[in-house]
């Protein structure tokens, strides 16, 4: 019999799709909640199958996926995914009717064909180790091979690593996003469009940096990794998605165990852990990589960009992803000084916060190319600082990661690249954004690479005049959206009711979803949604607009833009069509929107709810007011940290067209007010930094006063 999971309430909180307070209060509030089955008094743990039969049975439980049901039946039956990993690789060209037939077969034959399959492939992953498969592990083999022919053997391989229970990942080390692995491996191509042949990565996680070298050319490639499992699965990531490239993936530790002394690439990328002082400072102290000295026990990211630089042919590229510090700290200072000298470093950008984890720190890309002794070393560098390109902070309450606009941030660091590359005497500065900096500039006490400090504006190119017009230009604009403000203000006036509330008759959206007065729509699928329309097939939809709850709280036109992960349904917007916040940290004033013709064609963003109003029936703006109501939405809502609105249980009262229209009328122009507002308020506050900024750099004088303060 298997073995029974257990999960914890926070795997149980992943699984409902809900916050881990909503589990607390089930425990809390629910007699015939499933009991603690292991784990702590702190930590209990749950028996898996009750869990889910408990859920099944409130109508909590997701559709799952075969990716999900790998996830479970890993948790019921653990296996080494490294054991696993090599039955992926040998099962990705297999036709959909041959994995069937291979999961058709009884537990024994099951298990000795898949250790054959797993046995041929063998040869090309990481691990040494023979698979082998039991006979009790066949449903497990089932479902991992179910996968694969579902979802792809790259989803797969991703899962088995998740949810290994024998690896953890290093310390430090994180996984490169892949608009951040694009973006390095477009800084390798070169002035004539030439892309490297040779790509190393020496700490290649699940191998998105060589995924990105092999999509721009790269015909070989190399990559180790201190983690055997992220090895094995940057190996089968690789195999699947290029398959045309040579490729080798060893798993070990890049700076004591270098699995390729002897390799020399035409370019290395690398995002290296962080922060790791047990690097092998002491062991490595006379190692021959460290030409530009030897780097400190608490400066491993130089001991990186050493060891990169080491496997380059001459005049090879290097970028690595690093840490801030590594530009300023005072112990790597004469190493920094070292390579600037040598002419090493070439660039280093500064990124915003949130393109790479750890989130809450904008890092820093360093651009270096090894030496070439015939010829002459550069005599500045670049400095590139894009960590602007973020959005408003103010729109990012319940985002678990800025939405950054990843076209922007390419353009400003690959373009001012290639610019300054193409013609390193003639790059013109971009003040603010890019400057090419003297090496003598460089080469003072403290050796700082901080793009910031080289890239700002100096005093020297203000001119107060110029300054002084942008300031009172801001001033009028303030002016007239405090007078919009004000007309507004006044156009909205209301009347009593009486003695009493008006009363009304009322309906919940799953009624008039039902009597076809309304439509919803999700850019997910919803289980049973009464009412809603059959989602059309998923289409392409890279570059296209999408609507985001940070939109919808910010009042503001679509600004999200759909890339290669966005997995919605296509569902497009549409005049008069009334768009509502999932959660109310996306939207804490819980306000609905009507799409008007600046929304119309954008894509809808996930965590929104669509209603589509029928217009002989229901008058848009009257729906979208009722719905934002806080007493409505208070009652609709589920949750504690995060609380999420079940739009089916709102209310909407039932009026005569014409009385709709009426309200109708009266919650557009709150709507209008409330914008104006928030207009008023950004203006409010970029007048008061300008006249600031004005001040403190000497281009703006305060006012003078007839006489002396007391």
């Amino acid at each position: 019999m298997p073995n029974s999971a257990q999960v914890t309430a926070a795997e149980i909180s992943r699984l409902a799709g809900v916050t881990r307070a909503t589990v607390s209060n089930w425990r809390r509030r629910h007699p015939d909640f499933p009991s603690p089955v292991g784990g702590t008094e702190a930590s209990p743990a749950y028996d898996l199958a009750a869990v889910r039969d408990w859920l099944a049975a409130r109508g909590q439980l997701p559709e799952s996926s075969p990716a999900d049901e790998l996830s479970t039946a890993l948790r019921t039956t653990p296996a080494d995914a490294a054991r696993l990993l090599p039955l992926v690789l040998a099962a990705a060209p297999l036709g959909k009717e041959e994995i069937e037939q291979l999961t058709g077969l009884s537990d024994d034959r099951l298990a000795k064909q898949a250790q054959k399959l797993a046995r041929g492939v063998a040869d090309t992953l990481p691990r040494t180790d023979e698979a082998s498969y039991r006979a009790a592990e066949a449903e497990l083999l089932r479902t991992l091979l179910t996968c694969v022919r579902d979802e792809g053997a790259v989803k797969t391989a991703d899962v088995l690593a998740e949810c290994d229970p024998d690896e953890v990942s290093a310390g430090g080390a994180y996984e490169t996003p892949p608009q951040l692995a694009a973006l390095m491996a477009d800084l390798l191509k070169g002035t004539d469009d030439s892309y490297p042949g040779i790509v190393f990565d020496p700490a290649c996680g699940a191998g998105n940096l060589l995924i990105a070298a092999a999509e721009r050319g790269a015909q070989e490639l190399y990559g180790q990794d201190m983690v055997p499992t992220q090895a094995m699965q940057a190996a089968v990531r690789l195999a699947v998605l290029a398959p045309a490239a040579k490729q080798q993936v060893v798993a070990g530790d890049s700076i004591r165990q270098d699995a390729f002394p002897a390799l020399l690439a035409q370019a290395a990328l690398c995002t290296p852990p962080y922060g790791d002082r047990e690097w092998g400072h002491e062991e490595l102290a006379y190692d021959p990589r460290w030409i530009y000295g030897l780097p400190p026990r608490s400066e491993p990211e130089l001991a990186w960009i050493q060891h990169c630089l080491a496997h380059l042919t001459p005049g090879g590229t290097a970028i690595l992803l690093l840490p801030p510090a590594t530009a300023e700290r005072g112990s790597g200072r004469r190493t920094r000084a070292e390579l600037i000298r040598s002419g090493a470093v070439r660039a280093v950008m500064a990124l915003p916060a949130g393109a790479a984890s750890p989130l809450h720190i904008g890092l820093h890309l360093w651009l270096l190319r090894r030496p070439h002794e015939q010829s002459a070393p550069p005599q500045q560098l670049l400095f590139v600082d894009a960590s602007g390109s973020q959005p408003d902070r103010a729109t990012m309450r319940g985002s678990r990661r800025p939405a950054l606009d990843w076209p922007a941030i390419e353009k400003i660091v690959v373009e001012s690249w290639r610019r300054y590359d193409s013609d390193p005497d003639g790059f013109e500065s971009a003040p603010g954004t890019a400057r090419a900096v003297p090496l003598l500039e460089l080469l003072d006490e403290s050796v700082d690479l901080t793009p910031a400090r080289h890239t700002r504006v100096a005093p020297a190119a203000i001119q107060p005049d110029a300054q002084a017009a942008a300031a009172e230009e801001l001033r009028e604009r303030l002016r007239r959206a405090n007078r919009q403000v004000a007309t507004l203000v006044e156009a909205a006036p209301t009347t009593s009711a009486g003695t009493a509330p008006r009363p009304w008759r009322s309906a919940a959206v799953a009624d008039l979803l039902r009597g076809g007065a309304l439509t919803l729509l999700r850019s997910r699928p919803t289980r049973g949604s009464l009412g809603q329309a059959e989602p059309e097939p998923a289409k392409e939809i890279t570059g296209e607009t999408v609507l985001t709850a940070r939109d919808v709280a910010a009042r503001r036109t679509a600004s999200g833009i759909a890339d290669e992960t966005y997995s919605g349904e296509e569902v497009r917007i549409e005049i008069g069509d009334v768009i509502l916040p999932e959660t109310l940290l996306d939207n804490p004033a819980g306000m609905a929107r009507v799409a008007t013709e600046n929304d119309a064609g954008s894509l809808l963003g996930r965590t929104l709810f669509l209603l589509r109003p029928d217009p002989a029936r229901l008058d848009p703006w009257f729906l979208a007011g009722f719905l934002s109501a806080d007493a409505n939405v208070n009652a609709a809502s589920v949750g504690t940290s995060i609380v999420r609105v079940d739009a089916r249980r709102l209310r909407i009262p039932l009026l005569p067209l014409a009385e709709q229209q009426r309200y109708g009328r009266a919650f557009r122009e709150l709507y209008a007010l409330r914008s104006a507002a928030d207009a008023a308020q950004r203006l409010a506050e970029e007048t008061a930094a300008a006249l600031a900024a004005g001040l403190t750099n000497g281009a703006l004088l305060p006012p003078e006063t007839a006489s002396a303060p007391d």
